[in-house]
């Protein structure tokens, strides 16, 4: 048999979907995208209950990488909402180096504010009634984008963080809930502005809300039908459903911080 004839016969025995770089479904392998994918997970891993990570050398060396690996994966991570930004002194994105033009000078550091600083300088001049103003703009137009934008994981992702569970705080499970919809948004810009939000909200200078000992079984569970209500029109991708509920939902905590302040709405304050 010739060497052409031999090749040939090799071709014709090769079953079909096992040339290089096709997996057995016909769809192409993307093996950098896989294995950033599973660091991904195995990161996520070690994000504790509160959504605490721990340092970047002790992650590295647990998952025997280098840093500038896993920081790849935690600028993805941060692109998609999942992971709170860097804090000032660590790199918040990985971004290209980019020479300066002749003549132009480079901005201050002081001039690029981390979104930790700048969240800790609103609280001084702000109050619970802005934040919420601003939560009831941004949060049900991130609802009615995750209808129509989140992917299925991140739509169970969703799903499952709208119950309470027993082993987080209800502030912290409300706010892993709003979190998993602003990823879903895909909106990184919008998921941003919402970081920052939550960050002034939770600053324990403003007092923005009851604490978790004053938060009641009861409105925990009211809550929740609240959270499933929103998720649930996600999951159907009915964006106009999705963006009404979050609007109630977040009704609900501006009547209760008005009520506290001393402020009787009525119902025309929310048509």
């Amino acid at each position: 048999m010739s060497i052409t004839e031999k090749i040939t016969a090799t071709r014709r025995a090769k079953p079909a979907g096992t040339a290089a770089g096709v997996k057995p479904d016909g769809r192409v392998k993307h093996p950098q995208r896989e294995k950033t994918d599973s660091l991904i997970r195995q990161i996520k891993q070690l994000i504790d209950s509160r959504g605490q990570m721990l340092p970047e050398r002790v992650i590295a060396e647990k998952l025997n990488i280098k840093r500038h690996t896993l920081r790849q994966s935690l600028k993805i991570m941060r692109d998609r909402g999942e992971l709170e930004p860097a804090q000032i002194g660590r790199r918040a994105h990985h971004k290209p180096t980019t020479a300066t033009p002749p003549g132009d000078k480079a901005p201050p550091t002081s001039a690029i504010a981390a979104p930790s600083v700048l969240g800790s300088d609103l609280v001084g001049s702000t109050n619970p009634l802005e934040v919420m103003e601003m939560r009831m703009l941004l949060e049900p137009a991130l609802a009615r984008l995750a209808a129509l934008r989140a992917s299925p994981e991140e739509i169970a992702q969703i799903q499952q963080a709208a119950t309470t569970p027993q082993h987080l705080t209800p502030s912290m499970a409300d706010h892993l809930f709003h979190k998993a919809i602003a990823a879903g948004s895909r909106n990184i810009l919008a998921t941003e502005l919402y970081v920052l939000l939550n960050q002034v909200a939770t600053d324990s200078r403003l007092r923005f809300s009851q604490s978790d000992e004053e938060t009641s079984p009861e409105r925990i569970a009211q809550r929740d039908m609240e959270h499933h209500t929103i998720a649930a029109a996600i999951a159907c991708r009915d964006a106009d459903t999705a963006e009404r509920a979050m609007w109630e939902h977040l009704a609900v905590v501006q009547r209760k911080i008005m009520s506290r302040l001393g402020y009787a709405p009525v119902m025309k304050d929310f048509a």
